[in-house]
């Protein structure tokens, strides 16, 4: 009878176990994130009690003002984050792995710049993980940044890049400079009211070619230290 009784204890606490299992994948199903609210899980700024601010190019075009983005970031000593689409960065593998052994931090912007909102987890996945296998085959390098393009993400976006373990990184300030050709705007908008911490969004454009060096002497006059994003957000180390 004891050996009955210690039999029926066993069966109903694996049937109990069974249950909870179950009841966890129905409240959580695979491929959601329950890691707190989605503004918690998406980076818009960084550490606002250091002295960084970074720069972040967005990049699915614009190779022919790269070089003199790159020589300006030199002349300072300072390193950016460059994220790259993939169809781009496929067609231009050699910049990209220039840009990589210059020493300035590579991330990913998807393959086929998708308004990553409207997709689903899967999708989402997709154009995450393309991008970043691409990326590490140029530059050898773990890629742990995702930017999604235009801005545009859903939890779905944010569920995939932490599946595949990327941070999300929006902006604290817009330059907007691939609309507006104007480098002095480019320049206030980089520079004004700038604080430590912010993130500030630019792309490879003829004007934020030209702007680029009076920014970054400015943020050298404010004792600003331009670092790259993952040193900003302090996943990563100087």
């Amino acid at each position: 009878m004891k050996n009955s009784l210690r039999m029926n204890i066993v069966t109903n606490l694996i049937l109990f176990l069974v249950v909870v299992a179950v009841g966890a994948v129905c409240f959580f199903p695979l491929g959601v994130s329950t890691a707190g609210k989605l503004s918690d899980r998406v980076y818009y700024g960084g550490d606002r009690e250091s002295s960084y601010v970074s720069l972040m190019f967005n990049v699915y075009g614009g190779d022919d003002y790269l070089p003199s983005i790159l020589d300006t970031l030199d002349k300072y000593e300072v390193k950016a984050t460059f994220f790259f689409g993939g169809c781009w960065a496929d067609d231009h593998g050699g910049t990209v792995k220039e840009i990589a052994d210059r020493g300035h931090e590579i991330a990913n912007h998807g393959y086929f710049h998708k308004d990553q909102d409207k997709l689903s987890f899967e999708a989402n996945k997709a154009e995450i993980e393309t991008c970043g296998a691409l990326l590490k085959t140029l530059t050898g390098r773990d890629i742990l940044l995702f930017a999604p393009p235009s801005g545009a993400y859903s939890e779905k976006t944010v569920d995939a890049a932490d599946v595949l373990g990327y941070k999300v990184i929006m902006w604290s300030k817009d330059t907007i400079d691939w609309r507006d050709k104007d480098e002095n705007l480019i320049y206030k908008r980089a520079t004004e009211n700038v604080k430590s911490g912010d993130l500030i969004l630019m792309h490879p454009t003829e004007c934020t070619a030209k702007a680029l060096d009076a920014v970054l002497q400015r943020y050298k006059d404010l004792e600003l230290k331009q670092v790259p994003v993952s040193v900003n957000i302090g996943t990563q180390q100087i």
